[in-house]
């Protein structure tokens, strides 16, 4: 008899098509009633769940318990209660690698959109302000040659990393937990604490996952340290930047501006940033392209199908759980 898998975000056809043969598969749709109604009801019967972006705990599975493993189409897993998920021996899988170098490029997208006024002067010359010359007041700053800081060169940071050094020619720092001897050598990185990263780089790109010791670990202090014609990129996540701090150092033109696809709360619908033309402000899209999606998803039914087999899936979140199993 095929185990039951409930999805718990929208599944791509294809990602439906790939997990249909091998397991009896529900998916709440708009169609058939409340979407909360069909998940609450299907989830005592379900042994797996997939999909991405729903907060996961004690109060949302105390009842899921013939639960096996939890497949989740992201690389941060913020989302989910990774304790009470190991306590009850519930696996947890999320994908990483895919989207590495689809999210570099957004990355350095929002640090060249960000430097060169892309997003501003595009709404200028659409609004028929392009009369003349353009004059300095709407000039952007160069990045080739630049100082490019990273916080957090895992394998996110360390693309992004090799974007700056390798196609502009930039000096690269970064902060984080340990030295990186590897890739000091390859990109000429220079180790710094976060304090002195953000004193001396021109672009700051904080790629770290959330966690408690990263929450709102640049505020108005850390801002403080960045140059005036400092530029702050974060494609990690939103809680890791005090908010409104940001904003108000944007406000006074305390740094030049920030490439922002993350915010601390998601959807974004209103904002002061929206004011702001040296905020480039995108709706959390880092790994959004087809290709990048599609691998994202076909490497959580992978992981998800092998749980269910009784293997060990190939990106296991909270192996404590696996011994346990």
């Amino acid at each position: 008899m095929k185990k039951t898998v409930l999805a718990f975000s929208r599944l791509s056809p294809a990602l439906i098509e790939r997990l249909q043969p091998h397991v009896e598969l529900v998916v709440p749709s708009p169609k058939l009633g409340d979407i909360a109604t069909q998940f609450a009801e299907a989830l005592p019967r379900a042994h797996g769940l997939i999909g991405a972006g729903r907060p996961l705990g004690e109060a949302q599975l105390h009842n899921a318990e013939r639960l096996e493993v939890i497949s989740s189409i992201s690389v941060g897993y913020d989302n989910y209660d990774v304790d009470y998920l190991t306590r009850r021996g519930i696996l947890l899988t999320n994908t990483p690698d895919v989207l590495t170098e689809s999210t570099a490029d957004l990355a350095f997208a929002l640090l060249l959109g960000t430097a060169r006024r892309v997003a501003e002067l595009d709404a200028w010359t659409k609004a028929g302000n392009w009369k003349r010359t353009v004059e300095a007041d709407l000039f952007g700053c160069d990045v080739h040659g630049k100082t490019l800081g990273i916080v957090g060169l895992g394998n996110i940071g360390s693309a992004i990393a090799r974007r700056g050094r390798f196609g502009f020619g930039m000096r690269v720092l970064y902060a984080g937990n340990s030295r990186k001897p590897a890739l000091e050598q390859e990109l000429g990185a220079e180790y710094r604490s976060l304090d002195e990263l953000l004193g001396e780089a021109d672009f700051v790109c904080l790629v770290v996952p959330l966690s408690a010791q990263t929450r709102q670990l640049i505020g108005r202090r850390e801002l403080a340290l960045m140059k005036p014609s400092a530029i702050l990129v974060n494609i990690s996540r939103g809680a890791v930047v005090d908010e409104a701090a940001l904003i108000e150092a944007l406000q006074e033109q305390r740094i030049r501006g920030a490439g922002l696809d993350v915010y601390e709360k998601e959807p974004l619908a209103e904002s002061p940033l929206f004011a702001l033309p040296q905020a480039v402000t995108l709706p959390h899209v880092g790994s959004a392209t087809h290709e990048t999606r599609q691998a994202m998803a076909f490497r959580a039914a992978d992981n998800l199908l092998a749980a269910l087999a009784g293997e060990r899936p190939r990106d296991l979140v909270n192996p404590q759980a696996w011994r346990q199993s």
